[in-house]
C-alpha cells in the first residue's frame, strides 16, 4: 500500500524507518521544537513520546498499522491505526513535523489514515482521543467530522498535575 500526493506519500512504516520517524514523533510533540508548530504537548509534558521499542512494537503487530508520511523521501509525519473489531479503529501518534505544519498535509494525512482504516480494517468508525485541554486540536478535529462522544477518560499515564482526554469519533461508513 503506498498513496501519494503532490507533496505527501503515505506508506506503511517499516522497522528501517523507525530512527527518523521516532525523532520526528518527539518533534512534533515534546520538547521546544515541538513549540515551532501548534499541536504540540510541549507546556504538558516533558517526556518521552514512545520508544523505538514501542513503535517497532506496532510494526510487529498485525492488528496495527503505522503509517508514515514522507515528503521528497523524508519522514514529516505518522498516524497509528489499531482495529478494535466490529468496523471501529482507534487513532494515534497522529502527527506533522512542526518544521511543516499549516501547510495542510495534516489534513491530507487524516484523509489517507482514514481510507487506510476502511481499505486495511474495514472500519466504519474511527475513534481517538485527546488530552482536554488542547481545545485548539479539538476544534481541528471537528472541523474534519469528529465528535465529542461524551467519554472522558484518564491520561495512560500518571502525571501532576492528572490529566483527562477526551474521546472523539468520526463515522466511515
Amino acid at each position: 500500500m503506498s498513496l501519494a500526493t503532490e507533496e505527501l506519500l503515505v506508506r506503511p512504516a517499516q522497522h528501517q524507518d523507525l530512527p527518523a520517524l521516532h525523532a520526528v514523533i518527539q518533534r512534533a510533540y515534546r520538547g521546544d521544537s515541538a513549540r515551532q508548530g501548534w499541536t504540540h504537548e510541549a507546556d504538558l509534558l516533558d517526556d518521552e513520546r514512545i520508544t523505538p521499542q514501542a513503535l517497532a512494537a506496532i510494526i510487529d503487530d498485525p492488528a496495527s498499522l503505522l503509517l508514515l508520511g514522507e515528503r521528497e523521501g523524508a519522514p514529516i509525519g505518522s498516524v497509528q491505526l489499531t482495529d478494535r473489531g466490529a468496523g471501529e479503529v482507534y487513532l494515534g501518534l497522529f502527527c506533522i513535523d512542526p518544521a511543516v505544519q499549516a501547510g495542510g498535509l495534516g489534513k491530507n494525512l487524516l484523509e489517507q489514515a482514514e481510507s487506510a482504516a476502511r481499505n486495511n480494517f474495514g472500519a466504519t468508525r474511527i475513534v481517538m482521543t485527546v488530552i482536554e485541554q488542547r481545545i485548539e486540536l479539538i476544534a481541528y478535529y471537528e472541523r474534519r467530522g469528529y465528535v465529542r462522544t461524551g467519554a472522558r477518560v484518564d491520561f495512560p499515564t500518571s502525571v501532576e498535575p492528572p490529566l483527562y482526554m477526551v474521546e472523539l469519533a468520526k463515522n466511515l461508513a
